[in-house]
């Protein structure tokens, strides 16, 4: 089991959306081994702590992530990849938690479960959906490789990992002295636990998803936390380090993995024709009677 380091933050004022920033606040949390909630305790430089919460659904097999700056006033939160199944329970763990929800965010357009942002908005106003510009959906805000969501003193930079599908982004925690530390890489599908996403179908690439990893991910800090949006042998988190030894396809050469890639032989996603037109617009059709 992983040893997870505490480190303290200082706290400052959320600053306004632009190209580089999008503001949100950090969070502090406590460790705990898997089963449906996993949360840690990031502490650094002086007094702002990052509450992290690790959340499963079990349908999908999809984590959801939620950190929040616990020391800001006003407890700025954000989720990352909410499921519209789980929305009531996410939604009072925040409300528990005392936090601000202002951000759900996705790492892309999913296939095999409903994103819960749109269903998030019509519960919480004010709270802003997010995915990348690439992806073609909807949401309030569109981001782009090296765009920054900022949250109190914390901030997730916005890294493109398209491979899984063409909109895919990796989000990771700021570097810096007042930052967590390890850094938390949220990687969707692009890199999962021991594994990867597919990429045969919404504009998949091995050769793409092979690059991405690659360039944007094995390029972190080898103590960077590995955080996916999925995992199917109930493994929580894994590191950099760990899968640039240990990751079975992305440890081979790229002609390697591209065959490992096109062999999968994998069914067809049973929710992708239910989940794929709802991801392109954030969830937020037919939600009348949910919301009710």
């Amino acid at each position: 089991m992983l040893r997870l380091r505490c480190l303290l933050l200082t706290s400052c004022n959320p600053l306004p959306f632009n190209r580089q920033f999008l503001h949100s606040p950090i969070v502090s949390c406590s460790s705990s081994v898997r089963s449906k909630m996993q949360s840690i305790n990031y502490t650094t430089g002086s007094s702002t702590k990052l509450l992290f919460r690790q959340l499963f659904e079990k349908e999908s097999s999809t984590y959801t992530y939620l950190l929040a700056d616990a020391s800001h006033p006003d407890k700025p939160a954000l989720l990352v990849d909410p499921v519209d199944r789980t929305v009531d329970r996410d939604l009072s763990l925040v409300n528990d938690l005392g936090l601000k929800l202002v951000y759900a965010i996705n790492t892309h357009v999913h296939a095999d479960h409903v994103t819960g942002s749109g269903l998030i908005k019509t519960k919480v106003p004010g709270v802003k959906s997010i995915i990348s510009k690439a992806s073609k959906a909807s949401a309030d805000i569109l981001v782009e490789a090296g765009d920054k969501i900022q949250f109190g003193d914390l901030y997730l930079e916005v890294r493109a990992t398209p491979g899984h599908t063409v909109g895919c982004v990796t989000y990771v925690t700021g570097d810096g002295p007042d930052q967590p530390q390890p850094r938390m890489a949220f990687t969707g599908d692009a890199l999962l636990i021991r594994g990867c996403g597919r990429t045969d179908f919404q504009g998949g690439s091995s050769e793409q998803l092979y690059e991405s990893v690659h360039s944007q991910i094995f390029t972190l800090p080898k103590d960077t936390f590995i955080y996916p949006a999925h995992d199917y042998k109930g493994f929580t988190v894994s590191t950099v380090g760990e899968e640039m030894l240990y990751n079975p396809r992305l440890t081979k050469d790229e002609e390697t993995f591209k065959s490992i890639m096109e062999n999968l032989k994998l069914s067809y996603p049973k929710m992708i024709d239910v989940a794929v037109p709802a991801n392109m617009v954030c969830g937020l059709q037919d939600l009348e009677s949910k919301a009710a």
